[in-house]
């Protein structure tokens, strides 16, 4: 269950624009493939399609395209959230390899934990084929816009 405070704070106005502005992003989501889903209050869902170059030369996705969608998730989940000109940078996370990934799609689920004025923890849970290939718990800090 989301935190509550996050469902209080949640604007679907920011929500609808992350998906929306999904095919102007650069940078690693997009050459990973990260869209996301829906938004809902204090959850986050994505996918990303299993590709051959996201393959370790055993046929298994590399854990670190695991972890970069990870913490790109945890980050974004929180926006909705947050005031507008706040930014989330990930301070921490775990990562825990459950199972080997070699086709399909990965789809994760970002939920928040708990939600103050500076920093946020979220859980991500990330199937691939029916199983749980990987969980993860991280902590962001929410930082006001310089001024």
């Amino acid at each position: 269950m989301p935190d509550p405070r996050a469902v209080e704070a949640f604007d679907p106005k920011i929500a609808e624009r992350f998906i929306a502005s999904q095919d102007k992003q650069g940078g690693l989501p997009a050459y990973l493939g990260i869209r996301f889903t829906a938004y809902e209050p204090g959850i986050l869902r994505a996918e990303v399609p299993v590709r051959e170059e996201l393959l370790t030369m055993i046929g298994n996705m590399h854990g670190g395209v695991l972890s970069a969608l990870c913490d790109h998730v945890l980050g974004c989940v929180c926006y909705p959230h947050m005031q507008r000109g706040q930014w989330a940078a990930t301070t921490e996370f775990k990562i825990n390899l459950l199972a080997p990934v070699t086709k399909g799609m990965l789809e994760a689920e970002a939920e928040i934990l708990s939600l103050t004025r500076s920093t946020a923890v979220v859980q991500i849970r990330v199937s691939n084929e029916g199983r749980i290939a990987c969980v993860a718990q991280g902590t962001v800090l929410i930082r006001d816009a310089k001024k």
